[in-house]
């Protein structure tokens, strides 16, 4: 998929059925989330770049004043200072990350994977948002029903995501997927949760270009920087996002 060129997914592609078995959405660890998440991360899960390209999305898609979901929420959401938003929720599973958070006006300490449905009232939110997380769901298909019922009428979901995670947390079906292979499970996620209920369901990828490099008079040192940052790209970032039929 061309960088920012987005991608559609039509309903029409995709089964009425959910598609996925329970072995699908195993972990390697099934140990309680609790656990795992129970000590605090103050860190990023991908690198500037990626965070950057996705704040950027965040600014041109959020609408002012917008109240906004932010589930598998932690001490960061990458929203954009400028941007004026209204309620501003996070659903996480570390409660000292969550009142670090400063974007958030309030939050719910949850495991989604535990008890999936959602403590919000129908038609609460204008925006659902989820970073680095669709991955560890395994529940997918409840978590994008209560996306669903929760988002106001023409409201939208966006799923985003790297080629980073937690492997032994991650589901089975995501483990075993190539990076355009992930866009169409979200995609599967969202047509197969909720039957006519998501249009506009699409994926961009956000990837931030490559730095261009050092042009006119260089020592050895700045080339070799430059050739090692070739071959190391950075993180790159994809979005899945949807619209609730209104």
């Amino acid at each position: 998929m061309p960088k920012g060129r987005a991608t559609s997914f039509p309903a029409a592609d995709f089964p009425q059925a959910w598609p996925y078995s329970e072995a699908d959405m195993k972990r390697m660890d099934e140990s309680a989330d609790i656990l795992f998440y129970s000590a605090p991360r103050f860190v990023t899960h991908i690198d500037e770049g990626a965070i950057n390209a996705l704040t950027k999305y965040y600014d041109a898609m959020l609408p002012e004043g917008a109240d906004v979901l932010d589930l598998c929420s932690s001490w960061i959401s990458h929203l954009p200072e400028g941007k004026s938003l209204n309620r501003v929720v996070g659903v996480g599973m570390n409660a000292r990350e969550l009142e670090a958070n400063t974007r958030l006006t309030e939050f719910v300490q949850a495991d989604l994977n535990v008890s999936p449905q959602l403590p919000f009232d129908a038609a609460s939110f204008d925006a659902c948002l989820n970073v680095v997380s669709v991955d560890y769901l395994n529940q997918p298909e409840t978590v994008f029903q209560e996306m669903h019922r929760v988002l106001r009428p023409g409201g939208q979901a966006i799923m985003s995501f790297s080629n980073r995670c937690f492997p032994s947390k991650a589901v089975k079906v995501w483990l075993e997927a190539s990076d355009e292979q992930r866009q169409r499970i979200v995609a599967t996620y969202f047509h197969c949760s909720v039957n006519e209920g998501w249009q506009n369901v699409e994926a961009i990828e956000l990837s931030p270009a490559p730095a261009a490099p050092p042009q006119g008079k260089g020592g050895f040192e700045m080339q070799m920087r430059s050739l090692l940052a070739g071959l190391v790209p950075g993180d790159p970032m994809f979005v899945v996002r949807a619209t609730k039929v209104s």
